[in-house]
């Protein structure tokens, strides 16, 4: 990979498209920190503990806890891309679209990110209010004043949504591709950092708080460390697994054009492991989180206890029917993308036209059944393995990873502070240390699927270009 970038560096071309990228993704990062007018969200953040809300400020790049110009982040862009893909299944007028006019495709998508941005602005609107994080003229007007305020709110979190998606447009058109996922990209590795901040705070902290008691802080050490090498582990197999490809041998027939002989060589159809990437991951979360991010922009919490109440705290993160949720829409979805991205008839016919023939597989129909058949062996093992890499760090991060933590704290606390153990850690800050790592570690399934989904397909377009700039023909 660096020797990748190191020759992609040294191309001219190449090298603008990159500047530019990184140009484009710095006006991004500028914008997660602008202000909205009328609104201060100093501490909105910590409403979202434990929420799904969580989730979508970690995508978000943490504007959407500090409700800044773009605090709904690519959310209204990927929910539209979902919609469409859906319906041009159904229909099969927009179908041919999407297929035949990609232009007008894009001008659809378009449309609908703005009308999803425009409801998601006003639900955030309400969000923002109910939190007392408006400022106090925005909230005392009376009658058209109080419109005036909402409808500018409203407006700067639109505008921010739109120019988001013209971003990753300009991206994709004068940058290295794939626009929205740098910018997911560019999100996710900003909250990198406050991680391990997190993570030595949490080692200093217990070594502060145990009158300077090294075993204690050994202890908090050990268990960062192996922390950091289970993360770097699961980084390496998702890696490992992506790669990963099962191989069709074909075996191609001799044929004589004019005086020369072509064919009689065996070559092989790769189908990738995970051939569908980190889309099924994306948009199983999106349906999933949308009933509880629809509650939480009502102002509903898991504190309340009415029925709205009873089902966001059914539906939340750390509950039983997000995790089963999301593992059964994962495995849906992975089949969904396979079929709409692969078909078996087509590569049959491709195969059979160029003379090639599976070994102990009649040409077409027979070649399209068996690779239908392999094709879906394959897909039900990657959507197993998207499931687990993403559900696995939900389950483990409230049940598992929170309690160790809590016991290797709580338990390191000396009781001659005359403080029960829970409240001594409240007092310094401890508590919202702990959580804001395990939330972090939670969603980092997906969030890791997302990085290196996005750091591979990235380099593989830069391999892709820099072959056609280097290829120099038949010599």
């Amino acid at each position: 990979m660096l020797q990748t970038l190191k020759n992609a560096w040294k191309t001219k071309e190449l090298k603008s498209k990159i500047i530019f990228t990184l140009f484009i993704l710095l006006i991004y990062r500028i914008g997660t920190v602008i202000p909205v007018p009328f609104v201060e969200a100093n501490d909105f953040a910590n409403t979202f503990s434990g929420t799904i809300l969580d989730q979508m400020n970690i995508l978000s790049g943490g504007s959407l806890g500090t409700a800044t110009l773009f605090a709904l982040g690519v959310s209204p862009y990927i929910n539209a891309s979902i919609i469409l893909q859906l319906l041009a299944v159904v229909f099969p007028r927009l179908g041919e679209i999407a297929k035949n006019d990609k232009e007008k495709m894009n001008f659809i998508t378009r449309i609908v990110t703005i009308v999803l941005a425009l409801i998601t602005s006003i639900g955030y609107y309400f969000l923002l209010k109910n939190g007392g994080a408006l400022t106090n003229a925005a909230t005392s007007g009376e009658g058209p004043v109080w419109w005036l305020y909402a409808i500018v709110i409203i407006a700067c979190y639109c505008a921010g949504a739109s120019m988001i998606m013209w971003l990753g447009e300009r991206i994709n058109e004068k940058g290295i591709g794939n626009g929205i996922s740098m910018i997911l990209f560019a999100n996710i590795i900003s909250s990198i950092p406050s991680f391990f901040y997190n993570l030595i705070s949490l080692v200093v902290s217990t070594y502060s708080y145990t009158n300077n008691t090294w075993a204690y802080a050994l202890v908090s050490t050990v268990f960062a460390i192996l922390l950091i090498a289970a993360i770097v582990a699961l980084f390496m197999f998702v890696i490992w697994v992506t790669g990963s490809e099962r191989r069709i041998p074909i075996q191609y027939a001799k044929r004589v054009v004019g005086r020369k002989m072509y064919g009689g060589q065996s070559s092989n159809l790769p189908i990738k492991l995970n051939m569908t990437g980190v889309m099924p991951v994306i948009f199983a979360s999106s349906i999933v989180s949308l009933i509880p991010t629809i509650l939480a922009l009502c102002g509903v919490t898991e504190a309340d206890t009415g029925f709205w109440g009873t089902v966001s705290r059914l539906l939340a993160a750390d509950g039983v029917i997000y995790p089963v949720s999301l593992f059964i829409l994962i495995i849906a979805f992975a089949y969904f993308y396979t079929q709409i991205s692969f078909d078996p008839i087509e590569v049959s016919n491709n195969i059979k036209r160029q003379g090639g023939i599976i070994p102990g597989i009649r040409q077409g129909r027979p070649t399209a059944e068996d690779i239908k058949k392999i094709l879906g062996k394959i897909t039900l093992v990657g959507a197993l393995f998207l499931g687990i890499v993403a559900v696995l760090p939900v389950v483990a991060g409230p049940h598992i990873l929170q309690p160790i933590i809590k016991w290797l704290v709580y338990g390191s606390i000396p009781p001659s502070v005359g403080l029960d153990a829970a409240t001594y850690a409240s007092i310094f800050g401890l508590d919202s240390t702990i959580e804001g790592m395990a939330s972090i570690f939670t969603f980092g399934g997906t969030t890791l699927l997302i990085i290196v989904g996005v750091v591979l397909e990235t380099f593989r377009e830069l391999e892709a270009q820099l072959t056609m700039r280097n290829y120099k023909g038949f010599l």
